[in-house]
């Protein structure tokens, strides 16, 4: 009953990573029993990895600043410009594209390079607009600058005690925008209906428009946290608009004065011959593994085999950038998935060594390396965040592949090698010669 019930699990881990890995890599199409199912490839430019200006090329936006009739010193144009530029790299970086560059051109012009969008004019709309944002009463008088909001995040959840789960999005406001905002909000809830609302603005075009209930006509709303939701179908829509806020403001208004788009910049093939080259690599660590540790290493490659489809589906569900210094994060993660297993079976094989079970010693080498890898794995996370919180572009891609890749491989090498060797010893095969080249070890638990 035990070997049956070993089968039964075996197969289905196994059909669970043949099915997820070809849907990751090639897609899922399918109508059973009434239902659709559809899941697009990972690699499909526009639901699955985005790629970088490395590998695909993209558009590039040149701003300029539009200083007409200021009276701005050398040094507040310099300052003002930095401003500019980190404006729109936190615009970029809250869109998600961690990998576009923003560059300093002359003195009153920034340069953005936006990867996978071909289309400059797409690239435009995608990077939004580049006014003032402001809030906006019903008669159009401005009652909060987007200076006075610290934060804005789009949160999924109840807005009250008995309200029902939904998307909103949560504004966090300083000092003086609390007061700002209690005074509009009080006199914004007690106008009648359809002027009852604080209008967001970006320029002269309204991009949210939420209504202030009667409750709040007697204090307004006087907090640091508000909340603002009603009409969000989905977490796109708050994170767009929590995006948007979350942008800022510019010292000055500034137009686009060129666009362009931009081939890749490690040439045509880069993806191609990049992709190759991790193809050949991993190809080669399958083989050693398979030769130096036999059914073990089977087992590690098939682990290896659930790892990639499994970094490959998170960096394509949240759409992460990826490019070259990206590909290496995730080429060295796979070697740390790897070590992982070494470390492991290592350890069996000194217990083998000494006479022990299969059995025991795959328990034993799990449970003597398990602290070793968390070790070595929470150093490598440790520099990745650091890596993530100071650096840009694509350092930070570099980062947040090598930190997804690390936490998958602890969870591949600990529990999924783990789980396929405890059910080969449940299927009997307990001979030491199919685990270990090393003299030792006893074929059953006796």
């Amino acid at each position: 009953m035990g070997k049956s019930k070993s089968i039964i699990k075996l197969t289905i881990v196994l059909l669970i990573i043949a099915l997820g890995t070809y849907t990751v890599l090639f897609g899922l199409n399918l109508n059973m029993f009434g239902y659709k199912i559809e899941y697009p490839s990972a690699l499909d430019a526009d639901y699955g990895i985005r790629q970088g200006l490395d590998l695909v090329g993209g558009s590039a936006i040149t701003y300029e600043a539009q200083t007409e009739g200021m009276e701005l010193s050398a040094e507040e144009l310099d300052s003002s410009m930095e401003s500019v530029k980190n404006v729109l790299r936190n615009r970029l970086d809250s869109l998600g594209y961690s990998e576009a560059t923003v560059s300093r051109q002359g003195e009153n012009r920034v340069r953005v390079e936006i990867p996978s969008i071909q289309d400059p004019e797409e690239a435009v709309r995608t990077l939004g607009q580049t006014a003032k944002l402001t809030f906006q009463d019903s008669q159009g008088n401005v009652v909060l600058e987007a200076s006075a909001v610290k934060s804005a995040a789009a949160r999924f959840g109840q807005t009250s005690e008995t309200g029902a789960a939904q998307h909103y999005v949560e504004l966090n406001l300083n000092s003086d925008g609390v007061e700002a905002f209690a005074a509009a909000t009080k006199n914004a809830a007690s106008k009648p209906q359809g002027e009852n609302f604080i209008a967001i603005m970006l320029d002269d075009q309204v991009i949210s428009q939420p209504s202030v209930g009667s409750e709040y006509a007697s204090s307004g709303i006087n907090s640091e946290s508000c909340v603002i939701s009603g009409g969000f179908t989905d977490a796109s829509q708050t994170s767009e608009l929590a995006a948007l806020i979350n942008s800022g403001n510019l010292p000055f208004s500034i137009k686009d004065v060129e666009l362009r788009s931009i081939g890749p910049t490690l040439g045509e093939r880069a993806l191609e011959t990049s992709l190759l080259a991790a193809g050949i690599g991993i190809l080669l660590v399958l083989v050693f593994m398979l030769i130096a540790y036999r059914l073990m290493g089977f087992m590690a490659d098939l682990a290896l085999v659930a790892y990639i489809g499994i970094v490959v589906f998170i960096m394509s569900y949240f759409r992460i950038n990826l490019s070259l210094p990206g590909i290496a994060g995730i080429i060295l993660s796979v070697g740390m998935a790897v070590d992982a297993n070494v470390i492991i079976f290592a350890r069996i094989r000194e217990e083998l060594a000494l006479g022990k079970t299969i059995k025991a010693s795959m328990e034993l080498g799990f449970n003597r390396a398990f602290i070793a890898i968390i070790d070595a794995n929470i150093t490598t996370m440790i520099a990745a965040i650091v890596l993530y919180y100071f650096g840009t572009g694509t350092v930070q891609g570099f980062a947040v592949t090598l930190g997804i890749g690390t936490l998958v491989s602890m969870f591949t090498a600990i529990i999924v090698t783990k789980f396929l060797l405890r059910q080969m010893v449940n299927l009997n095969l307990r001979n030491p010669k199919l685990y270990s080249g090393v003299k030792g070890g006893k074929k059953d638990d006796e």
